[in-house]
């Protein structure tokens, strides 16, 4: 956020009756121009919520569970750790100077305009590369479901309904995000009751199983301390999706109180949604059984004897997906939108509709996914599989400058708005630098791991090429400024 982006939230911005025109520098407003004020308190609670709670949830942590044993929960509560760290200092960012381009815009104000923009496009990146993987995958659930409409098909009608949903207004975005998010919740709340009941032998047809399957089978780590961190890539980029509440609050009516909310609820959320989940999972059923690794949630209802447990857990992660594609979908065009504003992006993308809708932000962003989606199905072990591996790392690399940004900020904010400093980083700045280096220790296992070591590469080799790339455009930006004066 450079110096002229600072607005703060309240500060109504001027009003133009132009349809289309460059929305200001503020992060938050009320007026033409600007985004608006459409999301309620129930709609970023649900945001928050939801965010944590994907399909990689209901369907990756099998692979997880497969390949550490019941010691996958250790990789869930260090990566749980780290989430939790680097949400509180989003949040006390984000509280202070709530931004439509959240961590990119701390980025710009604290590390410099190169940082702003080159994590920003990478985060874009990562979101349009995650719209073509769930289009895809709700295409596959879809197809499953009726057959004879093909998988394709499905992916564009999928696309198009949830492209027109963002289109219309940011309230029917945040309608919809709070009913999938509803369904998610609901489904993992029943889960977890469900479940618990049959640990301790309360439903019919069960029996108290005890610590068996946690110590048996090879012990709690089968496979050694070294796979609790190989579980933990994996499990990291789980989490991604926690921020997303940071970019919604500047759509919302009181964002300081949303993203207090939201940053101090996230360690209830981690622990209940994902280690008291898989902690039943790998209670009830044995870690190396076929049918945990395929579907641990589907296994554990069948073994309680739940009817159509499939069926219903393939309803549930399509909500998951829907949701997923509809925050993507959101989070890419407010991202592109705030680079757009900072003259990072084209300025088209800093232009809004009567109803305060970033319309060419969320177009081009979609136009993207959709040629990712076509690249799925035309080179998956190609194109489709270079834009997926070279998002991998993403995650890691903007936890990673909300940290180092969060050592600047907080002294920009104590020094020029310290009222504003309503959540605080625990512990700073000591914490900050643990997780920066529980992050360092991430990357660096990553290059241990045959996926995480092609992913790490080609994640460095998009990083490498947005540098690049923020080189030229300041480079103009500078000769530009310099024009006159010559």
């Amino acid at each position: 956020m450079s110096a002229d982006t600072t607005t703060r939230a309240g500060s109504p911005p001027p009003r133009d009756s132009a349809d289309q025109h460059p929305a200001g520098h503020g992060g938050h407003g009320h007026g033409d121009g600007h985004l608006k004020a459409g999301l309620k308190n129930r709609h970023l609670s649900m945001i928050a919520i939801g965010g944590v709670i994907g399909a990689g949830l209901f369907v990756g942590s099998g692979a997880g569970i497969a390949s550490t044993g019941p010691g996958i929960l250790l990789s869930y509560a260090l990566a749980g750790v780290l989430v939790v760290l680097v949400m509180r200092m989003l949040g006390e960012m984000a509280a202070a100077d709530p931004q439509s381009g959240s961590f990119s815009a701390y980025a710009d104000r604290a590390l410099g305009r190169w940082a702003g923009f080159s994590i920003g496009w990478l985060y874009w990146f990562f979101w349009v590369v995650v719209l073509a993987v769930e289009a895809t995958a709700g295409a596959k659930i879809l197809n499953g479901w009726m057959p004879g409409v093909p998988q394709w098909a499905f992916a564009l009608i999928v696309m198009a309904v949830l492209t027109a949903t963002n289109l219309g207004s940011v309230a029917s975005y945040g309608e919809f995000e709070f009913w999938f998010a509803g369904i998610k919740v609901v489904a993992i709340a029943a889960f977890l009751v469900v479940a618990g009941l049959a640990v301790f032998g309360l439903l019919p047809g069960t029996h108290a199983v005890g610590t068996t399957n946690l110590t048996g089978h090879g012990g709690f780590l089968p496979h050694g301390v070294g796979a609790v961190f190989t579980g933990m890539l994996t499990v990291v980029f789980a989490f991604m999706g926690s921020e997303i509440v940071t970019l919604a609050a500047g759509e919302s009516e009181d964002p300081e109180k949303a993203v207090s909310k939201a940053t101090n609820s996230v360690i209830w959320r981690i622990g209940i949604f994902y280690l008291g989940s898989i902690l039943l999972v790998v209670t009830l059923l044995p870690w190396d059984s076929a049918a945990v690794k395929g579907s641990p949630y589907v296994a554990v209802l069948e073994h309680v004897g739940i009817p159509g447990a499939g069926r219903v857990m393939d309803v549930i992660v399509l909500t998951a997906v829907l949701s997923c594609l509809n925050s993507g979908m959101y989070t890419a065009s407010r991202m592109a939108f705030s680079l757009g504003q900072r003259g990072d992006a084209p300025k088209a993308f800093a232009t809004v509709t009567k109803r305060g809708v970033p319309r060419v932000a969320i177009l081009s962003s979609v136009v993207f996914g959709f040629v990712a989606v076509f690249f799925n199905y035309t080179s998956p072990d190609t194109v489709f599989s270079f834009l997926l591996n070279s998002s991998g790392a993403v995650a890691l690399f903007v936890w990673l400058v909300i940290c180092f940004s969060q050592l600047r900020m907080r002294r920009i904010i104590e020094r020029e708005m310290p009222e504003r400093l309503t959540v605080r980083m625990w512990l700073y700045p000591y914490l900050t630098w643990a997780a920066i280096g529980m992050i360092g220790f991430v990357m660096a296992y990553m290059f241990t791991d045959a996926d995480g070591r092609k992913q790490m590469y080609l994640s460095l080799v998009a990083a490498a090429i947005v540098l690049a790339a923020s080189a030229v455009v300041g480079r103009r930006r500078r000769a530009a400024a310099e024009a006159p004066a010559s």
